[in-house]
Parts: C-alpha cells; sequence; structure tokens
C-alpha cells in the first residue's frame, strides 16, 4: 500500500495574492507604502519556481522613515499600562489564530516547507508566542522592578521559519513596551505581510510595528541607523559577525542567534527506534533547513552498524514531494541558490572521504529539491562535520566511550543545541552539562516553548529568544536610584607614581596559570596617561602566551568541580582585596 495525494486547497491563499498591491507592502506607521525608490523584488514557490508576487523592496529612506515612525510612537507605548500592551497582544494572537490555515499555506507556498509542519507547529507556536507574552506585559513591573523598555528596535529575521521568527521578535519587543522595524527575508516575505495586516486590525498602535520587506540595503540600513536602541538578528553567524562589529562601540543592545552544527549522540542502551524517529525530526525537519538541526549523528561503535540499518531503513520510506502535500514529509529547499550550496557540499564532502549515501527514489522534475541524504565514514575534519550545510544532509561517526562521545560532540565552532539519547537518565544527565550547547534536549529533539528561553554561544550567538530570558533582551536598566556616584577625579594619594621620574622601575608580566610570566616573544608595550606620558610597560602577549594561557584554562579541573559555596569564598576573597585598594585602583584607572 501507498499513501495517495493529499493536497491541501490553496484556494483562499491564491484569493489572497490575487487581491493584495504588493507594490505597496512596506507598512510603516500604519500605512501601506511603496519603495520610496520604486524597486521590487520577485518572491516565487520553490516547489514550482513560478513566481508568487512582486514585492517592494525598502531603501535605507524608507528605513529612515520606518525609524522615524517608531521613534515617535515609542513614548506613548512605552508609557502604556501592562494591561493596555497585554490587550493588543491578546488581540494578535486571536487574529492569527482565526487566520492560522491562511497563514500555514502562505508559509508552505513562500518557504517550501510541508504543511503539516506550518499547519502544526509553526503557526500554533508563533500564536503561543503573542499569547504568552500578553502575560508577561502584566507582569512585568513586578518581575522586572526598576527596568525600562531597551527602545526602538531593528530586527532582522531569516528564510527558515519566516512566521516564527517574526514571532519569537515581535512579541517579546511589545510586551516590554519596545517598537519594532523588522525586516523579513526577501525570500519570504508572504506571511509578514500577512501579519502586517493583522496588526491593523487589532489596534495596534500605529508606528509600533513597522515592517519593510527588503535585501541586503535594509537590512545594512537598519543595522547602521543611529535612531535605533537594539538590534536582535538570526541568521547566518558570518553576517551575524559583520553586525556584531558594526554594532561595536554604538552603545546599542545586541542579540544574536546564529548558525549551529548540532550533536545528536546515541548511546549503545538507547530506544533506538524511538532515537531514529527523533533522528528524522532533528535532521529532516523543514528539510534541514534549521539551525539547531542534529546535523552531526554520533552513536556508540558497539550498536552503530544496527542503528544506521535503521536509519537507511526509516529514509527510504521518508516522502519527497509538493509541500502542500499532507503526507509530504521533505518539501523542496528555499532556493536554487540554497540547492546548489548544499550540492556542492556534498561533493566536497564526498571528496574528502565521506561516504553519501541516498534512498533509490525520484524527485518531482520541478523545484528545488534534494533527496535525504546519509554521510558515513566522515572525519572529525571533514567538512559535512564542520560546515552548517543547511540541508538534508547528516554527518556519522562513531565513538567508543563517553568521554569520547563529549569531546567529538564539542569539537565544533558553533554552540546551539544538542540531544542525548539514553535509557540510563543519571548517563544522560552526567553528559548534557559537558556538552558546549545553550540547549540540550534528552531524549527527543526540537522541543519549543514561549515560556522557555532558547539560544547558544560561541560562533552560534548570544542573547535568548523566548520565556524570562528573552524579555532580558528588550529591557534597559532604569533611572538609578537616589544619587549619581560621580568618580573621584583627585584620589586622596596615589598609590603609584606614574610620573616619568618614579624610583622603582616595575615590570607588569602576564598572568597564565596562576604564576605571573614574562611574554614568549619578550616585546614590550608601551601604556601612556591621559596626558600622553608614560605610566608604565606591559608584556605583550603573543600567539604561543594565547595558546598556554588555554592551555591552562582547559587544564583547570578543581574550579569546575568546586562547590558552590567554595567559588563564593573566593570571589568574595576578590572583593574583599579590591575594597581594600580601591584608591590604587582609581588612580590606575
Amino acid at each position: 500500500m501507498d499513501y495517495a495525494p493529499a493536497p491541501e486547497a490553496r484556494s483562499e491563499a491564491d484569493a489572497w495574492l490575487g487581491a493584495r498591491d504588493f507594490s505597496k507592502a512596506l507598512f510603516i506607521a500604519g500605512d501601506w507604502r511603496a519603495g520610496i525608490d520604486g524597486k521590487s523584488f520577485d518572491t516565487s514557490d520553490p516547489s514550482t519556481g513560478k513566481l508568487l508576487a512582486k514585492v517592494s523592496d525598502a531603501s535605507a529612506a524608507d528605513i529612515e522613515t520606518a525609524v522615524a515612525a517608531a521613534r515617535k510612537a515609542l513614548p506613548k507605548w512605552s508609557a502604556a499600562s501592562g494591561y493596555e500592551r497585554a490587550k493588543v497582544l491578546y488581540a494578535i494572537g486571536r487574529a492569527m489564530q482565526r487566520h492560522q490555515r491562511l497563514f500555514a499555506v502562505l508559509e508552505s507556498l513562500d518557504n517550501g516547507k510541508p504543511i503539516r509542519e506550518s499547519r502544526d507547529i509553526d503557526v500554533p507556536l508563533a500564536i503561543r508566542h503573542f499569547i504568552h507574552h500578553a502575560g508577561w506585559a502584566q507582569s512585568l513591573d513586578r518581575e522586572f522592578p526598576g527596568r525600562k523598555p531597551a527602545g526602538v528596535v531593528g530586527q532582522i529575521i531569516p528564510w527558515n521559519f519566516p512566521l516564527l521568527m517574526l514571532a519569537w521578535k515581535i512579541a517579546p519587543a511589545l510586551a516590554t513596551g519596545c517598537t519594532v522595524v523588522l525586516k523579513p527575508a526577501e525570500f519570504t516575505p508572504l506571511t509578514a505581510i500577512l501579519f502586517a495586516e493583522i496588526c491593523e486590525r487589532a489596534g495596534v498602535p500605529k508606528g509600533v510595528v513597522n515592517i519593510v520587506q527588503g535585501g541586503p540595503e535594509a537590512g545594512v540600513a537598519i543595522v547602521n541607523h543611529p535612531g535605533i536602541d537594539k538590534i536582535a538578528f538570526t541568521g547566518s553567524s558570518e553576517v551575524g559577525k559583520i553586525i556584531r562589529k558594526a554594532t561595536a562601540g554604538s552603545g546599542k543592545k545586541l542579540s544574536l542567534e546564529l548558525g549551529g552544527k548540532s550533536a545528536f549522540i546515541v548511546f549503545e542502551d538507547a530506544d533506538l527506534d524511538s532515537a531514529v524517529e527523533g533522528l528524522v525530526d532533528g535532521i529532516w525537519f523543514n528539510q534541514g533547513q534549521v539551525c539547531c538541526a542534529g546535523s552531526r549523528l554520533l552513536v556508540q561503535e558497539s550498536v552503530a552498524e544496527a542503528f544506521i540499518a535503521k536509519v537507511k531503513t526509516r529514509m527510504s520510506r521518508l516522502r519527497v514531494g509538493s509541500p502542500l502535500d499532507k503526507n509530504t514529509d521533505i518539501g523542496p529547499l528555499v532556493d536554487k541558490t540554497q540547492l546548489d550550496r548544499v550540492r556542492r557540499l556534498v561533493e566536497e564532502g564526498a571528496r574528502q572521504g565521506a561516504v553519501c549515501w541516498q534512498p533509490d527514489q525520484d524527485v518531482p522534475s520541478s523545484g528545488y529539491y534534494h533527496l535525504p541524504t546519509l554521510a558515513t565514514g566522515v572525519a572529525p575534519a571533514n567538512i559535512l562535520a564542520q560546515e552548517e550545510v543547511f540541508g538534508p544532509v547528516l554527518a556519522t561517526m562513531s565513538f567508543r566511550n563517553t568521554e569520547e562521545a563529549v569531546e567529538l560532540a564539542n569539537n565544533t565552532r558553533y554552540g546551539l543545541a544538542a540531544s542525548v539519547w539514553s535509557e540510563n537518565v543519571n548517563l544522560a544527565l552526567h553528559v548534557a552539562p559537558q556538552l558546549k550547547a545553550g540547549v540540550v534536549w534528552i531524549n527527543g529533539t526540537n522541543m519549543f516553548d514561549a515560556a522557555c528561553g532558547f539560544g547558544g554561544y560561541r560562533e552560534s550567538g548570544f542573547g535568548r529568544e523566548g520565556g524570562r530570558e528573552g524579555l532580558e533582551e528588550y529591557l534597559a536598566p532604569g533611572e538609578p536610584h537616589g544619587p549619581v556616584i560621580k568618580p573621584s577625579t583627585a584620589p586622596k594619594q596615589a598609590a603609584r607614581d606614574t610620573s616619568e621620574n618614579q624610583a622603582i622601575d616595575r615590570t607588569a608580566k602576564l598572568f597564565i596559570a596562576g604564576k605571573q610570566v614574562r611574554p614568549d616573544g619578550n616585546y614590550s608595550l608601551p601604556i601612556l596617561t591621559s596626558k600622553g606620558k608614560l605610566a608604565g610597560e606591559v608584556g605583550l602577549g603573543s600567539r604561543k602566551d594565547i595558546r598556554d594561557a588555554v592551555s591552562a584554562a582547559r587544564a583547570c579541573k578543581a574550579w569546575p568541580e568546586a562547590t558552590a559555596y567554595n567559588r563564593a569564598q573566593v570571589l568574595y576573597y576578590l572583593a574583599e582585596n579590591l575594597s581594600g585598594r580601591t584608591e590604587e585602583f582609581a588612580t590606575r584607572i
């Protein structure tokens, strides 16, 4: 027996597309506008390549207008009571519920993800974020006393979860009293436009939410605009680095949710059949176009052969086809450029020694489809084990013991998520804290909720989305209580003579592995006073000094294993000594 086609009706989505004027798709200050430059870009159905709409393209001048609108709306919105903001958030959530099937179909048309995923996961979770944060809006004064909104927020979201990423960004911003300028990805603007229509109906004050479709020019304008107080970005690590550099020293708050190369660890005592189903969800959900996709399978050597056989059997039953077919497991990739990139990485991985296996099945003749791919014999340095493929490609390695599993899992520059599978909860809870990942799931994967913060570190970014932690990203310190303490400009007694004729010559060394050491290169760096005079010289660290310092930090086992009480004792001792040398530190500063 085989599954017959079960297509989702697209008539309502086609009617919406036909009725809307996409030449005026910029939502600024509560009005629909064309781009000032009159430019537009195409958005297409990745399952067929056919044009869906020509959408107005925002320029830097449009971003200027949107930021001005958000800045104008900020005082009144931030001064609104939590109850007033909660009413708006709740109204948005309920309006999205009334149109959730239209959201789901548009998402699948524009992005290519199977309708089951957009209908049952993306849209309900997006709605949940708005309703959840309606509750937070009324609790802010109690839970975050003395805090204030961060201000005008510039938000840039990716194409892999267009509506869900919009909800992750806009819901906490509105709950905390911020105003928003959001740029969707140019591949997937449709659900953001429908969301802007929802904002009109839900009573969002003009200028509080501004949605501007556009390409790199619009993104750069948002990041660099001096009228924006916070940047929230989800996307590639490469772009994240550019944004971090651009905002450094600007005073803007910044949160980055970037790429990942998440480990999916299967121990020999795991329920292998459950782990296979978890793996399908971990790597082939949304065609593998997921930042936290479990794209590195680490399986214990004793069960590796049996587990790989089960994985291949399951892969052969995955259905590749139209995203609007309810029986489809894997739809097309978002665009031909993404398909070409995945193919190129798979070819390079095979050239580097990986054995790439695909099930024997056909793909549709049109569209940007890629068969699910299993790479075995993957070396830790193989490109498929190190680079984020962002496609339906799974790199597999084996391990002998727990220590090797942890070392392989942490052998990546990313740090977003990981998944551990074992029937021994003690083993799972022993491994999880050792994994350098922002989120670790046990016997599960891709488990999200609006009440739980999500995010990573290393090259996977910083900051959190969702939950209490996510709200922190949109809040700033309030006015200080009591008189402002000004630093002393004339300390009573200089602890160190910084003049050129000081009596004792002091050599400031490097501090590595608990010892003061001279720099390996024997170079020094002059330190000048605010008046340009020589205050002293310090050792100039080299690559070897950095390597020694990192080795010392890596070798330190006593500190992470110390009790909280012992760590508190050390911190108290440091504070006590700093207090006793306040004047000396003030003078040096």
